[in-house]
């Protein structure tokens, strides 16, 4: 064994810890709420209410109450503490898998690794008081990209990889795939309910990115990066269309059955 073998097999056995594993559940738990949030700020706005349906809005709404700087700080960590655990998987459990598979886990883990870190640190600019706008975020992001060197083929890129992205959570909801996250309750009552919410919810969570991707490359074909207004304008955009308001609820219900599956996920999942 050589001695980078040995140093990688301390940091696994150092990630292998109680702690982790609570503060990377309490992230799980975070993650669940805030797709909650979401779901019912879709449902709001079907109804022809206002609100932003995205993470920065929910966790907006989570800065507005008495306890709302208590609740940012608990909210980074728990982000955070998932972030590394999700890092952790991609790079020194990985180690241990077929290589076919480890190449996906790389990419699954370290994506989401990115993801959890990014919201943590949306709860972090919320507790110094430095809140900001994913949809502005993703407007920011288009601009820098097409103005770039590979200029509307990187944003054609990134669109085409969030579609991909909700692709994914389609296949994974409809093959049931998430199964494997969880401990068995197959045949029982408990099983039933978390097997038809993570069903719901994986679809509608991977509609909504579909949507999103859609804009990213309908700004990169009209050479307007205004259009890519993230989450929140994917799904607005829902409202002026005929059936849209009734697809907009539908999204969001799948967005709360979600948000209720994570935090299953966040009592009763491997780790």
């Amino acid at each position: 064994m050589t001695p980078l073998d040995e140093a990688a097999d301390a940091a696994e056995a150092a990630s292998n810890t109680k702690a982790l594993d609570l503060v990377a559940r309490a992230g799980f738990a975070v993650m669940a709420l805030l797709h909650v949030i979401i779901g019912a700020i879709a449902i709001a706005l079907a109804f022809g209410h206002q609100g932003q349906a995205e993470p920065t809005g929910a966790i907006a709404q989570l800065a507005a109450n008495p306890w709302g700087p208590a609740v940012m700080w608990a909210g980074m960590v728990g982000c955070a503490g998932l972030a590394l655990w999700q890092l952790s998987e991609a790079t020194l459990r990985a180690r241990h898998l077929p290589a076919g598979r480890r190449l996906g886990k790389l990419v699954s883990s370290g994506f989401l690794a990115v993801a959890y870190g990014s919201v943590g640190l949306s709860f972090a600019g919320f507790a110094v008081g430095m809140g900001g706008d994913s949809g502005d975020s993703a407007k920011d992001l288009s601009t820098a990209l097409v103005r770039g060197p590979l200029g509307v083929p990187a944003l054609i890129g990134l669109g085409l990889t969030v579609f991909g992205i909700g692709i994914y959570f389609i296949v994974k909801g409809v093959r049931k795939q998430f199964k494997e996250e969880l401990h068995h309750f197959e045949g029982t009552r408990r099983g039933r309910i978390i097997s038809a919410l993570g069903v719901a919810g994986h679809v509608a969570k991977g509609v909504a990115l579909n949507l999103a991707g859609l804009l990213f490359v309908v700004a990169a074909a009209t050479n307007d990066p205004g259009q890519s207004t993230g989450l929140d304008g994917s799904l607005k955009a829902l409202r002026d269309h005929p059936f849209g308001p009734y697809l907009l609820a539908a999204i969001g219900a799948g967005f709360v059955s979600y948000g209720t599956f994570a935090l299953l996920r966040s009592r009763f999942g491997r780790m």
